[in-house]
């Protein structure tokens, strides 16, 4: 089990999140072992966490970033990132964001439709300048987590169908202004099967050939992340098997001489250094129910409400009886509940309750409905 200073949060003013700086730290050198066994590049995906702490640990480990828009490009090169690792992926990239990325030379636009194309070639074309893209494309194989996290079927809004492949190709050589230097996929997000990532090289090879046809060679082969952590055994498997991942692209996918292939990963590497901490407000004793009421609530962590997410919570008294709750948060929406029907140590006003695995999508995610302060951050080594 996770050591939580317990003493020192009473101290401290909650809700916050809490980092194990040790833990982060062994996460990314198992990464940095792990890829340089193949050479991969890693590029952090800033949306995850964009804690300063967070990423100035990051990029000392000399990991890239992963931006999905011109305020994580900003945010990213303030923190000391290099240009030539950043790659800027998203959607709906906006003209201020392009520029943006074409004055830093950052090293890739990941893009993800016709329109868009014609967008940075006409911005490029207006600075003299040469935009260096990777065509996402969209692979249609159903990552099989939830629905509103996958984003590799044909019916998502990402990437470039593979019915639209042929008129892009077609399209870049009147695009005076774009050099095409890779692809680029995304299947989806906290994948704990890597059958999609075995699918996914198959694919990835057979276009491999459809560019090679065209005279195309491809430098550059993104293959996104998506790598999962274990929500509901958190100290049994705090880091995510690396080596296993990183084994099935370097098994079934066949690379070509002088390409290189490029990762971005979030959730896997900053999810379970994370933890929310809270106090309890109240016990409430319903008519059916009791209810654990914190001060922390969907404004501090928004994926129990938004996708049903599992986090094991912890009391972290000393009381060895148990007894079970919904465990819930104090803002005016019903869908501000962490867990339902969960077994606690008996619970007390004041008591400190952890929620685990919460270094993804947590912090980041933070808003400021009902006028509620954002939460600080405080480090396991400092």
């Amino acid at each position: 089990m996770q050591a939580f200073p317990i003493e020192k949060f009473r101290n401290l003013q909650t809700p916050f999140y809490f980092y194990d700086i040790e833990l982060l730290r062994k996460t990314l050198q198992v990464v940095v072992l792990e890829a340089a066994k193949y050479d991969y590049h890693i590029h952090y995906a800033v949306k995850a966490n964009k804690n300063p702490r967070i990423l100035s640990i990051i990029r000392e480990m000399g990991l890239g970033a992963d931006c999905v828009s011109g305020g994580e490009i900003e945010t990213v090169l303030n923190e000391g990132f290099s240009a030539e690792k950043v790659v800027f992926a998203g959607v709906g990239k906006t003209d201020w964001e392009i520029n943006l990325g074409l004055e830093k030379d950052i090293f890739c636009f990941n893009v993800e439709s016709i329109p868009e194309l014609v967008v940075i070639n006409h911005l490029a074309c207006a600075k003299n300048t040469i935009a260096r893209v990777a065509l996402r494309i969209n692979p249609e194989i159903d990552s099989h987590t939830h629905h509103y996290i996958t984003t590799g079927i044909k019916d998502n809004k990402f990437g470039i169908n593979l019915d639209q492949l042929d008129r892009v190709l077609d399209m870049l050589s009147t695009l005076s202004s774009i050099q095409l230097v890779g692809i680029h996929f995304h299947i989806g997000s906290q994948i704990m099967d890597l059958t999609p990532f075995r699918l996914l090289c198959s694919q990835v090879n057979e276009l491999q050939q459809k560019f090679i046809q065209r005279g195309i060679f491809l430098k550059h082969i993104n293959f996104g992340g998506g790598l999962g952590i274990d929500y509901e055994n958190p100290d049994e498997n705090p880091i995510p098997s690396f080596r296993e991942y990183f084994n099935v692209f370097r098994t079934h996918f066949f690379v070509l001489n002088n390409q290189q292939i490029h990762f971005e990963l979030g959730r896997s590497i900053v999810g379970q250094c994370g933890n929310l901490i809270s106090k309890v407000l109240y016990v409430k004793e319903g008519s059916v129910k009791r209810f654990v009421i914190l001060d922390a609530g969907f404004t501090e962590l928004i994926r129990p409400a938004f996708y049903e997410s599992y986090h094991v919570i912890e009391n972290l008294s000393l009381e060895e009886a148990t007894d079970v709750y919904d465990v819930v948060g104090p803002i005016c929406e019903s869908s501000d509940c962490f867990a339902k029907q969960r077994v606690l140590k008996k619970t007390y006003r004041g008591d400190i309750i952890a929620i685990r695995s919460a270094g993804a999508y947590g912090e980041v995610m933070a808003s400021q409905y009902n006028c509620r302060q954002l939460p600080k951050s405080h480090f396991s080594d400092c």
